[in-house]
């Protein structure tokens, strides 16, 4: 959703011609994979991260705008909401030291736009969800002031024709309304890219999925939404009813959401964009003029705009991507299932895992994906979404027999997924002190059982037994998580609790 988007009358024929115009795409996507037109493999990765802007006291600022402007870097852009930015780090190969790299240019990047941002009394804060976040800072007058953020508001408000609903059972059950998707800005993730080549593309998603559950079950972080505490990693289920354009009767009768795991493994690019196509109405039906046909009749590159702004209001959880570059277009896969933060290192950590996790299962000669049942793949990330850490996993068995067997994703991952991820790195070249540097941090987190999710738990609720308010202790949560965040340690070693108050000996 980068696209420069200018809002103006939608009429009713513009949604047929861009129903048209996405066929005429979708087309041009085949004739790009027949012609083999993509890049060849350049092993590149690239990672975005939103972040939330909170001030002294914890709570959320709406000012992104005056934070930018302090910034005035092209890395840091706007988000959904007044509270929220996001950074962009520049693609990378995959190889050497790059995640070292990576951790210190994140490191530089985060800190001076915290430096920029305490001008105006505000700092940055890497986190799923803000634990302070209230129902009153969700509202539509705190929407970015960008027209496509306005216009796909009045879309998926116009599509849903009635208040959404926001019901979330975890530990405790949140259940409210919102008159626009406001409450999505809620959600800050991490994002990862990985190029690949449209025959290694579906073999990367399928992995991508299948790992999904694991990467949340050790990295969930957010615990807390408008003071309740619900699932450990409470974005999944936020963003699908935050963005769900179905009435309940629609619902029940089995229509797809627009935030969506997906139904089956794929063994094309195309499959997933022509189910977007075939499911999926437009949000925003703005036609380009590029005639598909034509470019490619002539030998270019055609940009697919309707294609490409359509996959872009479709919330998979692992999205395919089309790009150009340099007149060449390519196909990426983005990972979107991680929530920001702890640290710069909890970050490098679970990329380090993803993208060997990846790279393993997706060259393996039995891949994952013929021996898990794709509903076993959608139950897992929802109980790993649920339950983070604590979480039960499906997975095949190991040997002759087959079949899959339920297990902690502590062990799943200490077992099986660790050595995968190991392999993986070591097949892209990755420096073998980044590999076990990062990838102990993941095996540290399921030895201890701790993840950001689970210390916020912790902390809080020692905060209660202190004989703290439900306010308070969420506020004061908040802090000591900042506080910890720029320190940068990583979360299993973060003390559990609130430090005691100074004691004067005056």
């Amino acid at each position: 959703m980068g696209e420069k988007v200018v809002a103006g009358p939608i009429g009713l024929s513009d949604r047929q011609r861009y129903r048209e115009k996405g066929q005429q795409c979708l087309a041009g996507l085949a004739r790009l994979l027949a012609e083999k037109r993509f890049d060849r493999p350049k092993n590149l990765m690239g990672l975005e991260i939103e972040l939330n802007l909170a001030g002294p006291d914890g709570m959320p600022r709406m000012m992104n705008a005056q934070v930018l402007e302090r910034i005035a870097s092209r890395d840091f852009q706007t988000e959904l909401a007044m509270f929220n930015l996001e950074v962009n780090i520049a693609p990378h190969r995959l190889g050497g030291r790059v995640f070292d790299r990576l951790a210190e240019e994140l490191r530089t990047s985060l800190a001076y736009a915290h430096r920029k941002a305490n001008e105006v009394d505000a700092g940055i804060v890497m986190i799923g969800i803000l634990p302070t976040i209230a129902r009153d800072d969700l509202v539509s007058a705190n929407l970015s002031d960008v027209d496509r953020y306005t216009l796909l508001n009045d879309q998926i408000v116009a599509a849903r024709g009635e208040e959404f609903r926001l019901d979330i059972e975890g530990v405790e059950r949140l259940s409210c309304t919102s008159a626009s998707i406001a409450p999505e800005a809620a959600c800050t993730s991490v994002q990862l890219h990985l190029q690949v080549t449209p025959g290694r593309f579906a073999d990367v998603w399928n992995a991508a999925q299948a790992v999904a559950a694991a990467q949340v079950a050790v990295g969930a972080n957010s615990p807390f939404l408008f003071g309740r505490e619900l699932w450990r990693e409470s974005r999944p289920p936020l963003f699908l009813q935050s963005t769900d354009t179905r009435p309940p009767e629609l619902q029940a009768q089995g229509v797809r959401p627009r935030t969506w795991f997906g139904e089956r493994w794929i063994s094309s690019a195309y499959d997933l964009f022509e189910e977007n196509l075939r499911f999926f109405p437009p949000l925003l039906p703005i036609c380009d003029d590029e005639d598909p046909k034509s470019v490619l009749d002539q030998g270019g590159t055609p940009k697919l705009a309707e294609l490409v702004l359509h996959n872009g209001t479709i919330y998979r959880w692992n999205r395919p991507v089309y790009g150009i570059d340099d007149g060449v277009p390519h196909l990426r896969v983005e990972n979107r299932v991680l929530p920001a933060g702890p640290t710069v290192t909890d970050v490098i950590a679970n990329t380090a895992f993803y993208y060997g996790l990846v790279r393993a299962l997706a060259s393996e000669a039995r891949p994952v994906w013929t021996r898990l049942p794709f509903e076993a793949a959608a139950t897992n990330f929802d109980q790993a979404c649920r339950y983070g850490i604590d979480a039960r996993l499906e997975w095949p068995r190991r040997g002759r027999y087959g079949g899959t067997t339920r297990m902690p994703a502590t062990q799943l991952v200490l077992d099986e997924l660790l050595p995968l991820a190991a392999a993986g790195l070591d097949a892209w070249g990755i420096e073998p002190a980044d590999r076990d540097l990062y990838l102990g941090v993941i095996e540290e987190r399921c030895r201890r059982g701790v993840n950001g999710a689970s210390w916020q738990s912790r902390t809080f609720h020692k905060a209660l037994e202190g004989g703290m308010g439900r306010d308070a202790a969420l506020a004061a949560t908040t802090k000591r998580y900042a506080e910890l965040m720029h320190l940068g340690e990583p979360v299993h070693t973060w003390p559990v609790g609130l430090p005691a108050p100074a004691v004067s000996l005056g």
